[in-house]
């Protein structure tokens, strides 16, 4: 987390030390961001999302839910979507992959992307979607956890992988 913070402190104090002007960026909500992300945010990076993705975490999961007092997946899906790239998704995770995405690789993923798994019974219907972030994290509502970042290399997420999707 120093690291993260050292960061972030160096690049605004070179970008504000030249004689460019650099983008305007809230680098104090950056810095949170990283911190509850758990992850690097460089400038490259959709910081709109990431800031998004952040104020999400830790909300309970609630079937049906679409409040920060409660979300489940597609819901969750759907208020960053509407809210960093204000477009309107389906509202329940197949419908998502189906109606909203075009199919995408696992090793094509890009920053934005959905993810979509299956419960390891009907592995032709998603049963959960979460969004790419980077370097394999996702953010996502877990049933027993709410909202988090985990991984797509996780045992369980490698099982039940089933495709990613680019939204049109």
């Amino acid at each position: 987390m120093k690291k993260r913070l050292f960061l972030l402190t160096s690049l605004l104090v070179l970008l504000t030390s030249c004689g460019t002007r650099a983008p305007h960026y809230d680098y104090r909500e950056l810095a949170q961001a990283a911190l509850h992300l758990d992850m690097d945010i460089d400038l490259k990076d959709n910081h709109r999302l990431y800031i998004e993705s952040a104020q999400w975490i830790g909300v309970p999961y609630r079937t049906g839910g679409t409040s920060k007092r409660g979300v489940d997946c597609s819901g969750l899906t759907s208020n960053i979507y509407r809210a960093v790239y204000h477009k309107h998704l389906e509202r329940s995770s197949d419908r998502q992959r189906t109606e909203n995405c075009r199919k995408v690789r696992k090793g094509k993923l890009e920053e934005g992307d959905l993810v979509f798994f299956h419960n390891g019974r009907d592995k032709r219907r998603a049963t959960h979607v979460g969004i790419y972030l980077k370097d394999g994290h996702f953010i996502h509502a877990s049933t027993s956890q709410g909202v988090i970042v985990s991984q797509l290399d996780e045992p369980y997420y490698k099982r039940c992988w089933m495709q990613g999707g680019r939204v049109k």
